[in-house]
């Protein structure tokens, strides 16, 4: 951690702690206060400038450097930024550097947002299918207009599981590696991916060149905490079967966090004519969207059991 700024010895897990006991409390910053919103202003103002308009003489080469240049020019801000606020706080107190990080580790993970938003579309779905559907969208990008409500409870439980790992799970992998830096720059790789990473039209513009890298970069980003995610929510006696289950997806790292919720709570979540995982599973009900729920959060749980031991091992002055 000394390349970032010489923390005292427990600052990293005390920090991560608060972090997750300031999103509990709080939840979401002021948007015009929020890290992630203003890197989904740099690059929204960028992508205009990079991805090609439909129908526009196609430059491959032109559009996919441009999205490599736009995006590295962007996570050297934010890298630059962390790092300052890193080795601004490495001289303090304990106790200061444990509040400070934690209070900028917040805004780069988002639990509270998550679990609320997945349990607002299964109460909206008790009052109607349509409201269930409007809820839904707030969450997901898909068309939700054609789903029943297996469907709709399927695609919460989808985006819970892929969530968890995107919005949770790898800032705080990332974190516990390489401090405020690393958690800075993969929630700007993830959102560059979600704004950037399309393979063909979106809005008006052509991404199938222009998104590329910051697709690769987030897939990357994500190899391991999306496996590792996957191991945490799944019991040890289903561990053999998630490789083939997360295949099913054409992502490299999203298939795994939601093969493993299927698989655990004997559902089948579907994309569908995309793709179905546990296919033989039955369809998800009411309590499974809080069985879900619950899993999520002793994931979450171990994730951090796992980083205050990593932490005991590598500080332990009998190590």
């Amino acid at each position: 951690m000394e390349v970032f700024g010489p923390l005292s010895a427990p600052v990293i897990p005390l920090a991560l702690l608060l972090a997750l006991a300031l999103d509990r409390a709080l939840g979401e910053p002021p948007a015009r206060w929020h890290p992630v919103v203003a890197m989904g202003h740099y690059l929204g103002f960028m992508g205009r400038r990079v991805a090609p308009r439909v129908g526009a003489p196609p430059r491959p080469a032109r559009a996919f450097i441009g999205g490599a240049l736009a995006w590295g020019l962007g996570a050297l801000g934010v890298l630059a930024l962390a790092v300052a606020l890193n080795r601004l706080v490495a001289g303090w107190a304990l106790g200061a550097q444990a509040l400070a990080l934690g209070a900028l580790l917040k805004p780069l993970l988002s639990w509270r947002m998550l679990r609320d938003e997945v349990a607002a579309v299964e109460g909206a779905l008790g009052e109607s299918l349509a409201a269930g559907r409007a809820r839904l969208a707030w969450l997901v990008s898909r068309d939700v207009t054609t789903l029943d409500a297996s469907q709709v409870r399927e695609s919460a439980i989808e985006s819970l599981a892929e969530n968890l790992n995107d919005s949770v799970v790898a800032p705080l992998f990332w974190f516990a590696l390489a401090g405020l830096p690393g958690a800075a720059l993969y929630r700007f790789a993830n959102t560059a991916d979600a704004m950037w990473g399309y393979r063909g039209e979106r809005q008006g513009r052509d991404w199938t060149w222009a998104g590329k890298w910051a697709a690769r970069a987030d897939d990357a980003l994500s190899w391991l905490p999306a496996r590792l995610t996957a191991l945490l929510l799944s019991p040890l006696r289903l561990w053999p079967a998630l490789a083939g289950e997360a295949a099913r997806t054409s992502s490299p790292n999203s298939g795994w966090p939601m093969a493993a919720m299927a698989l655990a709570l004997g559902v089948r979540l579907r994309k569908p004519g995309v793709y179905a995982l546990n296919a033989d599973g039955r369809a998800p009900e009411a309590a499974d969207t809080r069985r879900a729920l619950r899993r999520a959060g002793r994931a979450l749980a171990g994730l951090v059991a796992l980083a205050l031991l990593w932490a005991w091992f590598e500080w332990s002055p009998w190590t």
